[in-house]
């Protein structure tokens, strides 16, 4: 996301048309205005007709005495409809911004009015004032991906949703034997345990429940399938692609503590589509960006700030558990052992948001130069020793 500043000139905004959209799931509400000051007009089209859509552009133009060549900008806040609705209206000629909704500024009462009406207006004025060079940040731009950038995460996300619906399944099923005061073991032959369960006096598990398990079984059975095609399908790719960012995948992939599943991440969600300038953006991306609280004489740290990529994080903080154990002789951890290593539980588990950070930063480096962390191994040299 990125945020631009410049000398603000309200009267440029004369000749421009400005659009904000307010995306629901069976109606969009459009707002139009003529630079600062000017009436609003609003219209309700039909969630995601496009034909509608342009129309109501096209009134908005007449009503406001705009020409065919005036310029037109439009902005709506990021969700679920996606970028889909961006590339469309860049194709038919508008300028369009994406925003982050959790960079608009907004009333802090416990109680404030919200309607859509207002939440126009109120984006309204924030582009006008983007659009006049407002010398204070007014909202921040999403990055939005190509088709292609954006079409290379389906394999990681759905693999992940797939083991995420599995473990609610088997966590279901433990659930219902806990409460017949049993237990099951994930890593032995299921089938075989349920059948041999008995009740605490001997007698078989009620047909209902049995019944229930052996479906809740079914869906374990069907993901690991799932499962199990979606890894080989990503193996295949990994073999044989020669798409650039599938490099970046297998590049980290050699690095003793990295595997698969992080070094696909990583390429797919943030390395492969994200230009980064230094090291500072590599971690506020990620949500490791320190958020301090100051206020006459009272100054506190608040933490990270949480506001980046929340997988790529939880795989930071992951994937720097392991590289303290499989790369012991690399300088970020010798690092870490020295500050935090012999601390408490609490100063260990901060140590490791921190040695997270800076493992991030020293992988990007490693792909941007292909210098790696300093003292690192690679698989190849982990072998052979």
């Amino acid at each position: 996301m990125t945020a631009t500043t410049r000398s603000f000139d309200p009267t440029a905004l004369h000749d421009t048309l400005c659009i904000a959209l307010e995306l629901g799931e069976g109606r969009w509400k459009v707002g139009f205005a003529r630079g600062f000051g000017g009436r609003v007009l609003r219209r309700q089209v039909i969630a995601r007709d496009r034909s509608g859509l342009l129309a109501a552009i096209t009134w908005a133009r007449e009503k406001l005495a705009l020409g065919e060549s005036a310029r037109v900008v439009s902005l709506y806040e990021a969700g679920r409809d996606g970028f889909w609705l961006h590339r469309f209206l860049v194709a038919s000629g508008i300028e369009n911004h994406v925003i982050d909704s959790s960079s608009l500024q907004v009333d802090r009462r416990k109680r404030r009015a919200k309607t859509d009406r207002l939440d126009l207006e109120g984006l309204l004025d924030l582009l006008h004032r983007h659009l006049a060079g407002s010398s204070r940040k007014v909202f921040s731009v999403v990055r939005v991906p190509t088709v292609e950038e954006e079409d290379r995460r389906h394999l990681h996300r759905e693999l992940l949703s797939a083991k995420r619906d599995r473990t609610r399944v088997t966590n279901r099923m433990k659930g219902l034997l806990a409460n017949q005061g049993l237990t099951l073991d994930l890593k032995k032959d299921v089938a075989a345990q349920l059948a041999a369960l008995r009740q605490w006096d001997g007698s078989i598990l009620p047909s209902g429940l049995r019944a229930r398990l052996a479906r809740e079984l079914e869906r374990v059975l069907f993901y690991d399938g799932l499962i199990d095609r979606l890894e080989s399908a990503r193996r295949e790719q990994l073999r044989t692609s020669p798409d650039p960012v599938m490099r970046q995948v297998r590049q980290l992939n050699t690095l003793r503590g990295v595997g698969i599943n992080s070094a696909w991440l990583y390429a797919m969600e943030f390395f492969g589509w994200r230009r980064f300038r230094n090291g500072k953006e590599v971690g506020a991306l990620a949500g490791f960006a320190p958020t301090p609280f100051q206020s006459g004489e009272s100054e506190r740290e608040q933490g990270m700030s949480k506001t980046g990529n929340r997988h790529v994080r939880a795989m930071a903080i992951e994937i720097a558990w392991g590289w303290r154990r499989f790369q012991p002789r690399s300088v970020l951890t010798q690092w870490y052992e020295r500050r935090f290593g012999h601390g408490s539980k609490r100063l260990r588990k901060i140590g490791i948001v921190a040695l997270a950070r800076k493992l991030l930063i020293a992988l990007w480096r490693y792909l941007e130069t292909g210098v790696p962390p300093e003292g690192a191994l690679f698989k190849t040299e982990a072998r052979i020793r």
